[in-house]
């Protein structure tokens, strides 16, 4: 398993940034030799608040599956475009990730060979970044997402809902006033889509059940399911935590590549 650490000029940050790549192209060799069914396709996997890049996918299933994983770094964006200048989030890794890995290493060249996943802020980036590049991103997987929207729409200046305050969540959603109706809350994603007539992106939402946000992603099932958009909705035993990520990347990355 070969391992990345690119530094990189951002323009969309306007400063020296990194992320982080596994490949999958080495063989041990006092093991068997697998040769790779098809072309390497290539899973962009998102940390959650407070992380950073980091893989946290078995990498006996990069080889499996013969995926690349890209990871980068979006501070506590919720990868979003926010207001300030070098914090377009979003485009950076939609846009400029996506054209660096392509240029770079001849990967991620169509929808098809493209994925995105992420847990908890990195679940809401992976299905806001997929609704958002459709042409790019074929899948997304979206696990303990962070379907805040309608927890922060309304929120005051000097409110704090213990996780974050008032001044946090406007820099990164916009005006919460009308953020319902803004591009940051995904179902807007979707429903411009729809009446478009484009094709959305396959969808994979999965929540543990003792988890705290678990009636948002219920919430999201319900949305999902009254559009009338084909997706995967799952929920078992399990907190906010490592221990319930560790165990359904597996059950996502199955459904991202098997053939």
């Amino acid at each position: 398993m070969a391992y990345f650490r690119i530094e990189y000029y951002s323009n969309c940050l306007r400063r020296m940034t990194s992320f982080e790549m596994l490949i999958p192209n080495d063989f041990r060799l006092d093991g068997p030799r697998q040769e790779p069914q098809g072309p390497m396709r290539t899973l962009f996997l998102l940390h959650g608040y407070t992380g950073k890049a980091e893989n946290w996918v078995p990498e006996a299933l990069c080889r499996q599956y013969n995926f690349a994983i890209v990871m980068p770094t979006a501070e506590n964006s919720f990868y979003l475009n926010g207001a300030a200048t070098g914090s377009a989030y979003q485009s950076m890794v939609g846009e400029e990730l996506v054209d660096y890995v392509r240029r770079t290493f001849g990967l991620a060249g169509s929808a098809e060979e493209t994925c995105i996943a992420g847990m908890s802020m990195g679940g809401f980036g992976a299905m806001h970044t997929a609704l958002c590049y459709p042409e790019r991103f074929g899948k997304a997987g979206a696990l303990s997402s962070a379907f805040i929207v309608h927890g922060i729409a309304g929120m005051k200046p000097g409110e704090d809902n213990g996780v974050a305050n008032y001044e946090y969540y406007r820099a990164c959603f916009g005006d919460l006033d009308r953020v319902e109706e803004s591009d940051a809350n995904p179902e807007t994603l979707v429903r411009k889509l729809k009446a478009a007539g484009a094709a959305l992106p396959g969808l994979y939402l999965c929540c543990g059940t003792e988890d705290f946000l678990l009636e948002p992603n219920r919430a999201m099932h319900a949305f999902l399911e009254a559009e009338q958009v084909p997706h995967e909705y799952h929920e078992g035993p399990g907190r906010h935590d490592m221990a319930f990520w560790s165990q359904w990347i597996g059950k996502v990355v199955e459904w991202m590549f098997a053939r």
